[in-house]
């Protein structure tokens, strides 16, 4: 991952987490969504099952913030973004979600919060996962 020309994020095995931060979104949904994304077995075992989770095979996480997650597209042409958590509020989350991803044992590298970022990823097998907190109701 690039910004502003240099390398700031790059990871081998494992997994990139596109990270979205809800305005409702707290503390403790970062940490339950960290534990969650840590001990997802969504990785092949030597049957070809999705058995394995990033910390059994050893990999990392590269972890982008991505506010555009919650463009709400339902009504007209341009998404709306107010269900994006404000800045300071993402930032915060998003830090923290990182700092619960290692303390779980995941390696993580990360872009430049609120950065203009290149994510290059190469996709063995297509696995896609949309990961969505508990009800924040």
């Amino acid at each position: 991952m690039e910004a502003e020309g240099h390398i700031v994020g790059r990871i081998e095995q494992g997994a990139l987490v596109l990270l979205g931060v809800h305005q409702s979104d707290t503390d403790e949904h970062a940490r339950w969504l960290a534990q969650k994304i840590a001990h997802l077995r969504f990785f092949e075992d030597e049957d070809g099952k999705l058995n394995r989770s990033v910390l059994d095979i050893g990999g990392a996480m590269l972890v982008v913030s991505n506010f555009t997650l919650y463009g709400d597209c339902r009504k007209g042409r341009r998404p709306s973004f107010t269900d994006s958590a404000p800045y300071e509020q993402g930032q915060t989350l998003y830090e923290q979600f990182c700092a619960f991803l290692q303390a779980e044992g995941v390696p993580v590298q990360t872009g430049v919060y609120g950065a203009v970022m290149q994510v290059r990823l190469q996709n063995d097998g297509p696995v896609t996962l949309i990961v969505e907190t508990p009800s924040k109701e």
